[in-house]
């Protein structure tokens, strides 16, 4: 039964949505120009619609006059009213579904709001797109003669005054059509499992006697997946368990740390990597091409692309282009509008244009310090916040730090490393070690989740620097003066390694 249906999707994808998508390769200025006007078309009757006027906006310039970048501390107030049961206040159609994401400097989480048009037009029309482009790109493709094996985040569903709050992948996972499960592994059931060392028992026994063909999900998590399943078959490569199994569909973090790992996990010189660009906010880009690592940018899901050149980011101050605008490797701080209701809205992430026909991104960072090597998108407000915690509690001061990964390695964890030069050091730097640890863990709920049980992030390891250690780095490098600071997180370890280099010896 499950073949022919999956067929019949499969036909569907390749006829219709294959147009559809040339259709704004070949207009890209001008499908954007038509969905901006719909957008405000469809939301002028809204709180914010009369707010900002949306009636009287004729043009992308008084679009942008009347509407203000915002950050989410700024729309927060409005999605909060709407959690409580209020509608038709940013969005005009009923909004009962919110995406739990990583805190900000106010909140631990934060709660994006998801319409029936985001969920539908562009976070579900994404994932079959991801497997449309694939299947063009790899018409031998054997993938649906098995399952695929998707691996999702925390799946509690949370019920709030009528509304639905949870991680975005549960509630995807809650809005699947029927027919998904004759195609996916694991079960509905067991996918929305909450007590993760039993989420992963439960899928190894649903697959490990299955033809799985392929696998979606964030590399951090698959990687302890893979391993178990290893541990558990006592086979060399995975391979060995799914011989069919042809490509992995990423994203959410770097995926360079990981790669060579699952190269030896998964040794097939033909297996496929392809990545994609989401988030809470919204479905943004796809790999269109095998074996690039460049994305093309998704221009007909319900989202409006604006830029900020970082040269000139001011952050909710800043002036923004359009994507007729853009030019090649430049850094762009990202901001959308959305069929989910977030105008102007500032997510925080750069990207670079690394084709303007048709428009291909790479993702380089964000316009904040942070560090996302195991999805736990920790940043310089929860670091700070945390540290002062532990200082105080500890009577300690502190000069000087960063932060790096200790990549995750076979079956062992992944650690954050910091380096940290006290004015003032604490007696005992593992109690110290562990306040931080914990303080990290309240302030940012996705640290928590992959602090649980060591099974992606192990405790910190935390190294009291020598006095002067970061005065000597900057002095090697010939940065001494107020304009040059230390890099506080970062995604690889290059500083880390300098520095504990460093650290063993004195400079004159």
């Amino acid at each position: 039964m499950a073949i022919p249906i999956v067929n019949s999707i499969i036909s569907w994808f390749l006829k219709k949505r294959i147009h559809q998508i040339e259709l704004f390769l070949k207009y890209p200025i001008d499908v954007q120009k038509e969905l901006l006007f719909r957008l405000i078309y469809v939301s002028k009757n809204t709180e914010i619609g009369i707010q900002c006027g949306f009636k009287n906006i004729k043009d992308y310039q008084s679009f942008v006059e009347n509407v203000p970048i915002q950050k989410y501390e700024s729309v927060s107030p409005f999605i909060e009213r709407t959690r409580q049961g209020e509608q038709n206040i940013f969005w005009n159609s009923t909004i009962k579904w919110f995406a739990k994401s990583s805190g900000t400097t106010n909140a631990k989480s934060k709660f994006i709001p998801l319409s029936e048009e985001a969920i539908e037009d562009c976070h579900m029309k994404a994932g079959k797109d991801m497997l449309c482009l694939y299947i063009n790109n790899n018409p031998d493709t054997q993938m649906f003669t098995g399952k695929g094996l998707k691996l999702g985040g925390s799946s509690d569903i949370y019920e709030d005054n009528n509304t639905y709050f949870g991680d975005l992948s549960a509630i995807i996972i809650e809005n699947l059509p029927f027919w998904a499960d004759f195609s996916s592994a694991p079960s509905h059931d067991t996918a929305l499992m909450s007590e993760w060392e039993a989420k992963m028992e439960a899928i190894i026994n649903e697959t490990i006697g299955e033809n799985i063909t392929s696998l979606v999900g964030v590399p951090s998590w698959m990687l302890v997946l893979l391993n178990k399943v290893l541990e558990r078959t006592g086979k060399e490569n995975i391979l060995e368990v799914w011989p069919n199994l042809e490509v992995y569909f990423h994203g959410g973090v770097n995926f360079n740390p990981y790669r060579e790992q699952f190269k030896k996990l998964i040794p097939k010189s033909s297996f496929k990597y392809y990545e994609t660009y989401n988030a809470s906010e919204g479905f943004f880009a796809i790999q269109d091409q095998n074996n690039s690592s460049e994305l093309l940018l998704m221009l007909d899901y319900g989202i409006f692309y604006e830029f900020i050149p970082m040269n000139e980011y001011k952050g909710e101050n800043s002036t923004t282009i359009t994507l007729s605008e853009v030019k090649l490797n430049v850094d762009y701080a990202l901001v959308i509008t959305t069929n989910g209701g977030l105008w102007r809205y500032l997510i925080g992430d750069t990207i670079k244009f690394t084709s303007l026909n048709p428009f291909r991104i790479k993702i380089t960072g964000r316009t904040k310090h942070y560090i996302n090597v195991f999805g736990e998108e920790l940043n310089i407000e929860n670091v700070e916040d945390a540290l002062k915690r532990a200082c105080s509690k500890t009577k300690a001061t502190i000069t000087d730090y960063t932060v790096a990964p200790i990549f995750m390695d076979g079956k062992n964890s992944g650690k954050h490393e910091w380096m940290i030069e006290f004015d003032k050091a604490p007696k005992n730097l593992n109690y110290f070690t562990e306040i931080l640890d914990n303080s990290l863990k309240a302030i940012n709920s996705d640290y928590e989740a992959k602090r649980y049980n060591n099974m992606t992030l192990e405790m910190p390891k935390i190294h009291e620097a020598r006095k002067g250690l970061f005065y000597d780095w900057l002095k090697m490098k010939g940065k001494l003066g107020g304009q040059h600071k230390i890099p506080r997180l970062l995604n690889e370890r290059f500083l880390m390694e300098e520095l504990l280099e460093l650290d063993t010896v004195t400079l004159n």
